[in-house]
């Protein structure tokens, strides 16, 4: 009893900020392990993306037009930056799906009575899937470079902005569970948090440049899509990875990409978390 007493006594103790991090790195290990114990969550989250590389390369692989060719082989690189930000950002439905499961199993309730950090096991959680949101990223970008993805097909690049790509891809991604952990503190079911975190993503990801150029919508959408932070990352990774298909918007997201992703991003990161933070500490199981 002497010990346990102790143990709780370390762990309420210490700098704020140190404690955060320890109680959010133990959070998402738990998360993780979980993970494991559940591959089919893995396998599933893996097929997804998969099915979409290859349904939109073969089946629309001829007839988008990108510049003035409908060579499958130039759609196929000008497609990729698409479909990994959509990956990433479907990692939202997951996130809330968790977080809603918890909040019905009374794991949440529990949480709280610890003397944890008020954000560590939301924190947590992102963590964990950022983790599993890289290993997709990881097997996607294999699947890619099988069915013929080749980073500079249109403009020279290197390694290290390929990386960097990826690096600003697992950051939208990690923005967008927090959109899903709020979502899944603000509904009853993880079914709900399932529908809730999909059915809004459809419209962001559709109506942006991931799939078709933009410059082909009607005026209207075309501003909706060039405003559209989805449509920053994508131009970010196209010009990043050299691929064909770069916006010529003159709008300020198109124009720079990749400081308008790390805004975008940080601004999400941000305002949801805060609003999910404050949700966790009066939501009920």
């Amino acid at each position: 009893m002497s010990a346990v007493t102790d143990t709780v006594q370390v762990t309420a103790s210490g700098n704020p900020l140190s404690r955060s991090i320890r109680d959010s790195l133990i959070v998402a290990r738990r998360n993780l392990i979980r993970m494991t114990r559940i591959p089919e969550m893995l396998l599933f989250g893996l097929i997804q993306p998969v099915m979409f590389v290859i349904l939109f390369t073969y089946v629309f692989g001829g007839s988008m037009k990108i510049g003035n060719t409908t060579d499958p082989s130039v759609y196929k690189n000008f497609l990729m930056a698409g479909i990994f930000a959509q990956t990433v950002t479907f990692a939202t439905a997951g996130a809330g799906a968790g977080i809603a499961d918890d909040m019905h199993k009374g794991l949440i309730d529990r949480f709280r009575s610890l003397p944890m950090a008020r954000g560590a096991v939301l924190t947590g959680r992102t963590l964990a899937d950022l983790v599993q949101t890289a290993l997709t990223l990881l097997v996607l970008a294999i699947v890619a470079l099988l069915v013929g993805w080749r980073p500079g097909s249109a403009e020279p690049t290197n390694i290290g902005k390929v990386l960097g790509g990826f690096a600003l891809l697992l950051l939208l991604g990690y923005a967008f569970t927090w959109i899903g952990a709020l979502i899944g503190l603000s509904v009853r079911t993880p079914e709900a948090a399932t529908s809730g975190g999909l059915i809004w993503l459809f419209p962001v990801t559709f109506i942006s440049n991931a799939f078709v150029d933009s410059q082909q919508m009607t005026p209207w959408l075309r501003h909706i899509a060039d405003w559209n932070p989805f449509s920053a990352i994508v131009q970010a990774c196209r010009e990043l990875f050299g691929a064909p298909g770069l916006s010529q918007s003159s709008a300020l997201p198109m124009q720079h990409p990749v400081w308008a992703s790390l805004i975008y991003a940080v601004l999400i990161i941000v305002i949801f978390r805060t609003l999910a933070v404050r949700k966790y500490r009066s939501a009920a199981a």
